[in-house]
């Protein structure tokens, strides 16, 4: 069995239930962190409809929160959410401001880790940042079933 996420009459991805089901519980998750909405409906008949208007918004602002934090748990919990949402963004034509994530972060930064013997973390420089982020959505994306 499998589910499809649409957008329009196109299907971005047609993943199985179990990925579908954990995949819009962190949707869920992250529109409570963000306190946006995703752009992402319910899950009606095996298939769920994208909004991208919407969706863009919040691709910007998971970015924009995934950008700005050094902790390593918290990306090791995200990166993969993350890259997946990149994947459909790019399926959907929404194309990140990579320029404007690039720069230091604007807001504070969110879930700093320190360390007693190496001192605070911070996020990576954002041209590593990014580029390691595309780079994982490319490999999920040549993954990921249409």
């Amino acid at each position: 069995m499998s589910q499809y996420y649409d957008l329009g009459d196109e299907t971005l991805w047609n993943p199985s239930n179990g990925a579908s089901r954990l995949f819009l519980r962190q949707v869920r998750l992250f529109e409570e962190e963000l306190e946006l909405p995703s752009g992402l409906g319910p899950m009606e008949m095996d298939e769920c409809a994208i909004d991208p208007v919407v969706f863009a918004t919040f691709v910007e602002a998971l970015l924009d929160r995934h950008r700005r934090t050094g902790h390593a748990v918290v990306l090791a919990l995200s990166e993969g959410f993350t890259a997946t949402v990149l994947v459909l963004a790019e399926r959907a034509g929404i194309e990140p401001d990579w320029a404007r994530l690039g720069l230091p972060p604007g807001e504070p930064l969110t879930d700093v880790q320190v360390s007693r013997d190496t001192g605070a973390h911070f996020p990576p420089d954002g041209a590593h940042w990014a580029e390691g982020l595309r780079a994982r959505a490319r490999e999920l994306g040549r993954r990921m079933a249409r």
